[in-house]
């Protein structure tokens, strides 16, 4: 088909470059979250055993004693994680970064489900949080502040304000590299 002709069927259907864009992602994010019961149900095929090998590994499950067991309780901290980091990477509401917090706590837990050698799983996650929310917390104050500041000062809405506070990169790379 002609470019032309392209351009002009697209005209007449109403989609602007922008919005196969958008389509685009929200069709790939709504798929991502529409498989976390499968995800999550994935270990249904791990077999009720302490050692389990596979042509890729070898998983020995001591604390648990089954294998089945260990990778239920992993995937229960690891879908809310992939759940939160698309609502971090996908939100556009200038308190997003207070997302963190969780998404830090459950990285935490995670990080003692692999190790072995524990016998509490939510034990001293706090202690480990305490930088986390020392940093979160206070900024997004500091907007809170600055949002309201400016709704004493001007005649905008907060929806007005909420959009000028918003940070949009044009790319997922991009919000990734916003932050590192």
């Amino acid at each position: 088909m002609h470019k032309t002709q392209q351009k002009s069927k697209e005209v007449k259907l109403g989609l602007l470059p922008e919005d196969k864009r958008s389509l685009v992602i929200g069709t790939v994010v709504g798929t991502l979250i529409a498989i976390t019961p499968y995800l999550f149900y994935l270990y249904e095929s791990v077999p009720d055993i302490q050692i389990w090998d596979t042509f890729l590994f070898t998983f020995n499950s001591n604390f648990y004693q089954s294998a089945k067991t260990a990778i239920w309780i992993l995937t229960g901290k690891l879908i809310p994680v992939y759940l939160l980091f698309i609502w971090f990477f996908t939100c556009r509401h200038w308190w997003y970064h207070v997302l963190l917090v969780p998404i830090a706590m459950y990285i935490f837990q995670i990080m003692n489900i692999l190790n072995d050698d524990i016998s509490y799983v939510d034990e001293l996650q706090m202690i480990y949080l305490i930088p986390v929310m020392a940093i979160v917390i206070p900024s997004i104050y500091l907007i809170r502040a600055r949002i309201f500041n400016k709704i004493n000062d001007a005649n905008k809405s907060l929806e007005e304000l909420e959009e000028e506070f918003k940070i949009s990169p044009k790319n997922f790379w991009g919000k990734v590299k916003e932050y590192f």
